[in-house]
């Protein structure tokens, strides 16, 4: 068993702004603007049912993606047009796990094992249902193994550009409830052990930004935490 973490969700370049993290270690899930065409109409940032203030962009399509059914998707999928997700997304095998982490924004007081302003904090998982499948995989699917990603965001673009399709098990796959801390409370861009002790990244630059992959051991640390509060972190 093995995982990679990766970036995801709403930023200062787009849309302009994170998620919020609550005092609780609560959050909201924003996805990203949608920047190309797609074959079906897509929800824009005002159909989504969201507490934070997205007026400003409340008529901009998003791309939702990840797809969590607590968010309002329908499965749990992921796609990836880019070659530095899209290489170890590809290595991945059914039962290995696909984190996903964000930078949020504190909204409120700041929780003593926050950082201040913002962080990054693991906000999610797929437990792989089947292997990933490369985007030229996908174009040879029977249309019903297709249909099991009908409602990623990739597969909705027109053209469809994926690199890599990740579907999660409805059984094993969530969207937390509150956060898995990445950053330490001395600053969101400071990294703290399990990217530092547990990762394949050095912690060093914007580490924020960057895929992670995790061993066996990182992947139940990971598993173990996210089923704790926040603060359950030692720092």
């Amino acid at each position: 068993m093995r995982s990679v973490a990766i970036n995801i969700g709403a930023n200062t370049n787009e849309p302009g702004f994170r998620g919020p993290l609550f005092p609780d270690g609560s959050f909201e899930y924003i996805p990203i603007p949608e920047s190309k065409p797609t074959s079906e109409p897509v929800p824009t940032y005002g159909d989504l049912d969201l507490g934070t203030d997205v007026s400003a962009v409340a008529d901009q399509p998003v791309h939702f993606d990840p797809e969590f059914p607590e968010a309002g998707g329908e499965r749990y999928t992921y796609g990836d047009e880019h070659g530095v997700k899209a290489g170890p997304l590809s290595d991945l095998s059914a039962g290995d796990y696909l984190f996903f982490y964000a930078t949020l924004s504190v909204a409120g007081e700041c929780p003593a094992w926050a950082s201040p302003e913002w962080g990054a904090h693991v906000i999610g998982h797929f437990r792989l249902a089947r292997d990933a499948v490369t985007g030229d995989e996908y174009r040879e699917l029977p249309s019903k193994e297709q249909a099991q990603f009908a409602s990623n965001a990739h597969v909705k673009r027109d053209p469809f550009d994926a690199r890599v399709l990740i579907r999660g098990n409805a059984e094993e796959s969530r969207l937390y409830d509150t956060v898995v801390p990445l950053s330490t409370p001395s600053g969101g861009t400071d990294a703290n052990e399990l990217v530092t002790d547990l990762s394949s990244d050095s912690g060093k630059g914007p580490w924020w930004r960057r895929p992670m992959r995790f061993d066996e051991a990182g992947t139940e640390r990971l598993l173990e935490l996210a089923d704790s509060h926040p603060s359950a972190i030692e720092h």
